[in-house]
């Protein structure tokens, strides 16, 4: 007999969605611009490149590690309290960000402070909460929606910081976008979750924690996930940081940077949509293997021919399309493997690998680009991880696990 859903699950999913996508587009949008300000923060402290590009892969890292546990308490006590503190984490990172002139007051405020803010602030708890308070047939679009919302983000965010950036300084952007992070706060209220009374009524509401990590650990189909998830984070936060000091070195304005960003973030919120309703109709799986596949191609044409405004340019609306498509197949992967009750939490895990991804692209972005003086061998590994990641997705079990009933 199926169990009537918590009032909450089907109340207003017009507003949950609105304010969610509120939130994701405001916590995704500043640390998108993160490129923008590694030449400015660089110069202006006499460091080089890889420095700052330390602090974004610390920050990548930590959002990762604390992914999982942000979630899991959300699982528990609802989206809006881990909001909520991912909220004024942000805020007092990006406040301090500013009057870090060391490498270690840096890697502490745009690092540390702001990577565990996005693991509490981040589209991750919005998809969560979206699993457990939309009624199925809005998840999927709700999904795309919330990496949509992100991606348009971006596209605000970069010509607004590059635009500031020449117009009051680096600093100044900074202490502005910290203000804007505290608007999580009130829209955050319409993320709260079902009451806890209420968590049997969710399908594997009898779980403990422990049972659905022992499940999803012993599932071969979301190893295989984390495997191939790993690549979509070495991809974003080396493209993210280094493109557009890259496009530079190439001779190119630095405005070409912010606009490809842009670029990047607009043809997203096109990539994510189409993703979100494709995962509804298509094997997700076969999704996330096209995804990755197409990505070794487009990144292949854009370094191995030459670079001009005008291929920069395609290259950001290209990777745009395949930028934060993963998430909605990945994302409906795990609900679909798992169930809603713990999701939250095991996308958090799945995010993880995507984190120790990011951490190395933006890490060993700087690291060769020191040594080397180009970035040619990251862009290699960028292929190379396109192939592995098509190819590991491919063999996916696209079905919910055989869960044994409770003991009494």
């Amino acid at each position: 007999m199926s169990a009537t859903l918590p009032a909450e699950k089907t109340r207003a999913p017009l507003l949950i969605i609105l304010c969610g996508c509120a939130i994701a587009c405001l916590t995704f949008g500043p640390r998108a611009t993160a490129g923008l300000f590694l030449t400015p923060i660089s110069d202006a402290n006499g460091w080089a490149r890889d420095v700052f590009a330390m602090s974004f892969a610390i920050q990548n890292l930590l959002w990762g590690i604390g992914q999982p546990f942000a979630g899991g308490v959300a699982d528990k006590y609802g989206a809006r309290r881990v909001l909520i503190v991912g909220g004024l984490l942000y805020a007092a990172g990006l406040a301090l960000m500013p009057f870090s002139t060391t490498p270690g007051a840096m890697h502490f405020s745009a690092g540390m402070l702001i990577g565990f803010a996005l693991s509490g602030a981040s589209f991750s708890i919005i998809i969560g909460a979206f699993g457990k308070l939309l009624p199925e047939s809005w998840r999927l679009m709700g999904f795309g929606l919330a990496t949509a919302a992100g991606s348009f983000g971006q596209f605000l965010f970069t010509p607004l910081a590059a635009n500031l950036i020449q117009s009051v300084g680096w600093q100044t952007t900074l202490l502005i976008f910290a203000g804007l992070m505290l608007l999580v706060l009130p829209l955050s209220l319409a993320l709260a979750a079902p009451k806890a009374e209420n968590a049997s009524l969710i399908p594997g509401g009898d779980q403990s924690i422990g049972q659905a990590l022992k499940e999803a650990f012993s599932t071969p189909s979301y190893w295989l996930l984390l495997i191939g998830f790993f690549t979509c984070g070495f991809h974003l936060a080396f493209i993210t940081v280094h493109l557009p000091p890259f496009l530079i070195d190439k001779g190119l304005a630095p405005s070409i940077g912010g606009w490809t960003l842009a670029l990047i973030g607009l043809f997203n919120i096109v990539g994510s949509l189409s993703s979100g309703a494709l995962s509804g109709r298509l094997p997700k799986r076969h999704i996330l293997a096209a995804i990755y596949f197409a990505r070794g191609v487009l990144i292949a044409a854009f370094v191995f021919l030459p670079v001009t405004p005008t291929s920069a340019l395609a290259f950001g609306a290209g990777i745009g399309l395949l930028w934060l498509s993963t998430i909605p197949p990945t994302s409906g992967l795990v609900a679909t493997m798992f169930g809603p009750r713990y999701m939250t939490m095991l996308y958090g895990v799945v995010f993880f690998s995507h984190q120790i991804g990011s951490f190395l692209g933006a890490w060993l972005g700087g690291v060769v680009y020191k040594a080397t003086g180009n970035y040619d061998l990251i862009w290699q590994l960028c292929i190379a991880f396109s192939i592995m990641s098509g190819l590991v997705n491919m063999p996916i079990r696209e079905r919910a696990v055989e869960r044994r009933p409770a003991a009494a």
